[in-house]
């Protein structure tokens, strides 16, 4: 089989819609149509990395989700994206004299007490920082599927593993759930751990590596995810052309799209996933050819 024709049976298992487009000679061909993955939930219309914010992708129809992990002072995995609480919770009102409020520096129960939601919209004042176990169980409920980063792997050593343990006591590590989970992290030691403790798991390297050391990367992630300023049809092709650890074609999603020319423009490129904090605008961009 093709490069192409592969990577868009892949991108088809991933939950894409499949279309029917012209060739070079006129007659019908399938294509398919890039993944859409919600970036931290819905993180446009609810506060992002919360159950709220996966929720609102569920009722706007989408079955991707992003997310990230870190741990906290006593070891407790939580869904959170900066190193900091400072962002997205009240923690300065919380706990006024422990700048600069590292997520690595309180204890889960602490951060149980913060308020994730009232920076976003008073219309979620109460939310909290969800724990990886808790998030887990409503991705499970809404019948998600889930790009999960390692965030910030340097400040926590061990995490992947941990993190791998979390999933396997939640059933995420079944063959069941293998089409529905990928892990990535912008450090490529991080991805390269994942991947040799559970090496049928699907791995994501975030981060656009050169074209002559894709190949490096193929050992390794079976995506390569790059920021959509940063790739071209000719990279993406570059990426198709190799094969995975798992003897498919590497895929490229890129991130984060929240406009419909944008949307349109990588598309062309060939990407098979677009995350974005907008998935009702780049589906609406796409389904409108």
């Amino acid at each position: 089989m093709h490069a192409h024709a592969v990577a868009a049976a892949a991108t088809a298992a991933l939950g894409a819609t499949v279309l029917l487009s012209p060739g070079p000679d006129g007659r019908p061909v399938r294509a398919a149509q890039p993944t859409v993955v919600a970036h931290r939930g819905a993180s446009a219309y609810a506060p992002e990395n919360t159950l709220s914010a996966i929720d609102k992708a569920a009722r706007l129809g989408f079955s991707w989700v992003e997310n990230d992990v870190q741990r906290t002072k006593d070891g407790k995995l939580v869904v959170i994206h900066d190193d900091s609480l400072a962002r997205t919770t009240n923690v300065e009102d919380v706990f006024p004299g422990r700048a600069p409020w590292k997520v690595k520096d309180f204890t889960a129960a602490e951060i149980a007490r913060l308020d994730a939601g009232s920076w976003f919209s008073p219309a979620y004042a109460g939310a909290r920082v969800p724990t990886l176990d808790r998030y887990m169980r409503r991705v499970e409920r809404n019948h998600e599927k889930l790009l999960l980063e390692v965030k910030n792997p340097e400040l926590y050593p061990g995490i992947e593993a941990q993190i791998l343990k979390s999933l396997s006591n939640e059933g995420w590590l079944d063959r069941a759930h293998q089409n529905r989970l990928i892990v990535q992290s912008f450090s490529a030691d991080s991805i390269r751990t994942v991947h040799r403790l559970k090496p049928a798991l699907t791995t994501g390297y975030l981060g656009r590596p050169k074209v002559a050391d894709l190949g490096g990367y193929a050992g390794f992630a079976d995506l390569v995810n790059p920021a959509y300023a940063d790739i071209s049809a000719s990279y993406v092709s570059a990426a198709h052309a190799l094969k995975g650890p798992h003897g498919k074609p590497l895929r490229v999603f890129t991130w984060t799209v929240n406009d419909a020319a944008t949307a349109r423009k990588v598309r062309g490129y060939g990407v098979d996933g677009i995350i974005t904090n907008k998935p009702d605008v780049v589906r609406t961009a796409l389904s409108a050819d």
